[in-house]
């Protein structure tokens, strides 16, 4: 059984930074593309960043235009965790940040990750 636990939400001033933390326990990470969903108040969950499993040593990520250049997705297999960086917040940036899992691919669509944490809170005054 896989299990995604979220961390490091809070609230921060626009312009600051925060790092979520997921840990991830049961299967086998390093096979695993990672991905970062966020769900505003009123909101669907929407596609945020991914980053691949490793091929030969080489990840690959994505993320949703409104972050590009603000938030970076990392991971690190020998500790079965990945984090994402935000930088210059936005108070749009403020939701629910989760952390999703599947084997395979990487892929922007929520429906095809199995695998969920619970979200961390993630609120940017202006």
């Amino acid at each position: 059984q896989v299990q995604l636990v979220e961390s490091g939400g809070g609230l921060v001033q626009a312009g600051g930074s925060l790092r979520l933390s997921c840990s991830v326990s049961g299967g086998t990470f390093s096979s695993y593309a990672m991905g970062w969903f966020r769900q505003a108040p009123g909101k669907e969950r929407e596609f945020v960043a991914w980053i691949s499993a490793g091929y030969g040593g080489t990840y690959y990520a994505d993320y949703i235009d409104s972050v590009k250049g603000r938030f970076a997705i990392s991971r690190d297999n020998a500790k079965n965790m990945v984090y994402l960086q935000m930088n210059s917040l936005k108070p749009e940036d403020t939701a629910v940040y989760f952390c999703a899992a599947r084997a395979g691919r990487s892929s922007r669509l929520r429906n095809e990750y199995p695998y969920w944490g619970q979200g961390t809170q993630v609120t940017v005054s202006s």
